[in-house]
């Protein structure tokens, strides 16, 4: 058929196995042409087809509520429900998400994008519906990575002592991005394997099928529970929650998934199904990655697959960083590095092949990942805690609470800082600044190039002496063979272009320094650019030597607590009338779409920042 007719899912109620199976087989062909056309997160969604199709075959969706933990797997389920079409464009300005968006669809009754919240949310409205005497089902489909996480837990916890039922629907693929991690994870593997496991699987389905009212289904499930309990399960994370289980069932066999959904939802309690599917279905390349170089693409070529590009003289931010921590630990045995599941991400692999012994992936455990440091560093370690700036958010309490108000000496390396691009507004790194400011001990910097990386992160680790926080793109820049030893003063900053008699600064950081430097200097303007390398503390004497002159303070975060709002602060404390204009992110959440649009969008492009300069100018000649 035509995917890209599909209106709704009602039509899936219509076929037989063998028609819902070709359908998935379709639709896996659709999500490879698409995403290696596009862009976007390419083995989750081969992985989770059979799946998708089985839930709404099933359920009744918009009416029974399916939520996705995250949402990057949810595009079998934006097809399903009519927006095929949009997949030309995907993930790009004014077009669909790569999450679930509740303004997009009545289907989609829940948004994401940091992982393991949708059993709570399922859990709140499970409990409206039942308030409210309704009678629809709530599906939390959520994947072992996520499942692994401390809010995950939290849930569960509360949903085994609670009357609400929620389907909670584990898609077991033993990945995150890349490779689980963790004792939960060796639990999952041990029920995969178990020989005793599969007999009672086999035991269940023939009960089962047997089944031919809710009472009946009932009692087989409590057979098997018990089973389980007995002979596998007795001491799992599931039976202790007090929850039934149901699985493992075959994530890409129809007729078993549709027999296992038929059965949940027929109980009248919560319920957890695990679902085992294959992380990169039907594509070998992705199906045999245990990197995560498949989890979110770029457009490819399929018939060559991902081929990670080689730049001679450029290099991510993440790798810079990553090199010269890497650089550093064979000097120093006292740095470790840590991460919470996103080794790839930031280029931590050769570490982690180098240091085995010093490098830790914890999980999607941002809390834990940062008191994990916090213990490292009252031992005497110093630790290296890499982390996206938008996942930090999660953290912050044990920022704030266990490592700067111990004032332990460390490095938190914020990686994908400032706009992302496609992912949108749950992946934007346009808060940290925000909320890192107002906590005290903590030294914030932001470098504009690889040398400039190198000396801050030398600095921290000579200093020995605070919380260091380190914020960078998702970009590329200059990559230099050689590391650089020395350190920089702590709260100063540079002067990148300056004349005294100069009445316009642009105070500016991060990797828009070169492009307020291009800026000033193709189009010959009397303009000073100030590198604001240190946004904690800040260079009060230039501070001062800056402030008889038009000041514009550009930043691609959020305006409010930003470094132009600390400026004016401090200008505001000393009594001193500056005139400032400030380009930064107003008080709404940026969409997803390609960076330029997005700065265009945002009035932060190059374009704006040299009519500001510009309206700057004009405004010091009349006065």
């Amino acid at each position: 058929m035509n995917i890209e007719e599909i209106k709704n899912p009602q039509f899936l109620k219509q076929l037989n196995i063998n028609e819902l199976e070709d359908l998935s087989q379709e639709i896996r062909r659709f999500i490879m042409q698409s995403v290696a056309t596009t862009g976007g997160h390419f083995s989750s969604n081969l992985g989770i087809v059979e799946l998708t199709v089985a839930m709404h075959y099933v359920f009744d969706a918009p009416r029974d509520k399916i939520i996705f933990d995250v949402g990057h797997q949810s595009y079998v389920h934006k097809i399903l429900t009519g927006r095929a079409k949009e997949f030309k464009r995907l993930r790009q300005f004014g077009s669909i998400s790569g999450f679930q968006r509740r303004h997009e669809s009545e289907y989609d009754p829940w948004e994401a994008g940091h992982s393991s919240t949708a059993i709570s949310g399922a859990i709140g409205i499970a409990t409206a519906r039942d308030l409210n005497h309704d009678d629809y089902n709530v599906i939390a489909v959520v994947g072992d990575a996520a499942m692994m996480s401390g809010e995950s837990f939290e849930a569960l916890n509360y949903l085994g002592s609670s009357k609400h039922k929620v389907i909670v629907i584990l898609n077991d693929n033993n990945m995150s991005i890349s490779k689980n991690v963790g004792g939960f994870s060796n639990m999952l593997s041990d029920i995969r394997t178990s020989k005793q496991y599969k007999d009672v699987k086999d035991n269940y389905t023939s009960w089962m099928m047997r089944s031919k009212t809710g009472q009946r289904v009932y009692d087989a499930t409590k057979k098997v529970k018990d089973k389980v309990k007995e002979r596998v399960l007795a001491d799992s994370a599931f039976a202790q929650f007090d929850l039934d289980y149901i699985g493992p069932v075959n994530g890409h066999d129809m007729e078993e998934l549709i027999r296992a959904l038929e059965t949940v939802k027929e109980l009248d309690h919560s319920v957890i199904l695990h679902v085992i599917t294959t992380k990169g279905k039907g594509y070998p390349l992705a199906e045999e990655d245990k990197s995560g170089l498949y989890h979110g693409v770029g457009p490819f070529d399929l018939s060559k697959g991902v081929i990670k590009p080689h730049h001679l003289h450029h290099q991510m931010w993440s790798e810079a960083i990553a090199n010269h921590i890497e650089y550093l630990m064979h000097e120093h045995d006292d740095i470790c590095v840590i991460t919470p599941a996103m080794i790839a991400g930031s280029q931590l692999g050769d570490i982690f092949k180098k240091f085995p012994a010093r490098s830790f992936d914890v999980g999607i455990a941002e809390e834990h990942a940062a008191t994990f440091a916090a213990g490292l560093s009252v031992a005497g370690k110093f630790p290296f805690l890499a982390v996206y700036s938008s996942f930090s958010q999660r953290a912050y309490d044990q920022i704030n609470h266990d490592i700067a108000r111990m004032d332990l000496p460390c490095l938190i390396g914020l990686d994908r800082a400032g706009l992302v691009g496609s992912d949108g507004s749950t992946h934007h790194g346009v808060f940290d600044i925000s909320y890192l400011l107002a906590i005290p001990n903590v030294i914030i910097m932001a470098p504009h190039n690889q040398y400039e990386a190198e000396r801050m992160i030398n600095t921290a680790y000579t200093l020995h002496d605070h919380p260091y926080v380190i914020r960078y793109s998702k970009g590329m820049i200059h990559k230099h063979s050689r590391h650089v030893t020395n350190t920089l003063q702590v709260g100063s900053w540079d002067e990148i272009v300056y004349k005294k008699e100069n009445k316009v600064t642009v105070v500016v950081y991060g990797d828009h320094v070169r492009m307020a430097k291009n800026v000033v200097e193709q189009n010959n303007l009397p303009v000073n650019v100030i590198n604001a390398r240190f946004i904690k503390p800040m260079d009060e004497e230039m501070l001062k030597e800056i402030s008889n002159t038009h000041i514009i303070v550009y930043e691609t975060v959020m305006h409010k607590g930003s470094l132009g709002s600390a400026m004016a602060l401090y200008y505001e404390e000393h009594h001193r009338n500056v005139k400032m204009d400030f380009m930064a992110i107003g008080d709404h959440y940026v969409t997803h779409g390609d960076i330029p649009t997005l700065l265009h969008i945002e009035n932060l492009s190059p374009e704006d920042l040299l009519h500001k300069i510009k309206e700057a100018l004009d405004e010091e000649r009349k006065s």
